[in-house]
């Protein structure tokens, strides 16, 4: 829809300065050490690995981090990495905006008590396992960069197994599209499109909600943005996803 923002469009308009780079490296080479555990340190091998990596490298981390990272996941520095579990939590923001939040953590309790705080001071609160979950659905997403020719991004999209795109404005204002398929598709698809020399920014799964709803009332607005950004923050939050949309005006109005 012309004109409004979806949370994922809404969180590259929010991009992070550099006052919180270190928080982001810290849950990128999270999401290292868990690929790396998982399917091994070679990157060509391990496609979860693969995109971790890319993902850290364009968002400024430095080689030597992801290199500790990938040796933690390997469990060269010691068994740091083995107490990392992933947990996905759900809840309500305000006005009953369903929230889906992916955690790494070793500490199951410290991070239900970060998240129930975040939402009980923006009018929300953490639910049970469930109770939003039913209204996302899991997709592998391929992001990339640049004018894009319909036709071509089409044909290329059809052949590595894609669903649907969406074109879409990038947080430096640079055009582009979403590629959207299943979770399976993911590291096909990527290839696909990087054959077709498209500047792939990122391939990721992402959970995606199958209904939207539109916030109109700047208090609402606002509330939903702080508990947003809260949730964003805390160390343990891997992704934060949400079923709301508001108007480029809403936005603007909520940030001041």
């Amino acid at each position: 829809m012309a004109g409004h923002s979806k949370w994922a469009n809404i969180k590259r308009q929010k991009a992070r300065v550099d006052a919180v780079k270190g928080k982001i490296f810290a849950k990128m080479s999270r999401e290292i050490i868990v690929a790396a555990r998982t399917g091994g340190g070679d990157p060509e091998g391990n496609f979860q690995l693969r995109t971790a990596i890319d993902k850290a490298k364009a968002a400024g981390v430095p080689n030597d981090n992801i290199d500790r990272a990938i040796a933690k996941g390997r469990g060269q520095l010691g068994a740091d990495g083995n107490e990392l579990e992933a947990i996905r939590y759900e809840g309500y923001g305000p006005g009953g905006v369903a929230v889906l939040i992916e955690a790494l953590t070793d500490n199951r309790n410290r991070t239900a008590a970060d998240l129930r705080s975040a939402f009980s001071k923006s009018g929300g609160n953490l639910g049970e396992t469930g109770c939003v979950g039913w209204m996302f659905e899991q997709k592998g997403v391929v992001t990339v960069a640049g004018p894009i020719n319909e036709d071509t991004l089409l044909e290329a999209s059809l052949e590595g197994g894609a669903e649907s795109y969406e074109l879409t404005e990038l947080e430096d204002e640079t055009p582009g599209a979403e590629v959207f398929c299943a979770p399976a598709d993911l590291e096909q698809l990527d290839r696909a499109l990087n054959a077709s020399a498209y500047q792939v920014q990122q391939s990721e799964l992402r959970w995606i909600a199958n209904n939207w709803v539109e916030v109109q009332d700047p208090d609402q607005a606002r509330a939903l943005l702080k508990l947003m950004d809260a949730l964003d923050d805390l160390d343990d939050v891997q992704s934060v996803n949400a079923n709301f949309e508001m108007t480029d005006d809403v936005m603007a109005i909520s940030s001041v």
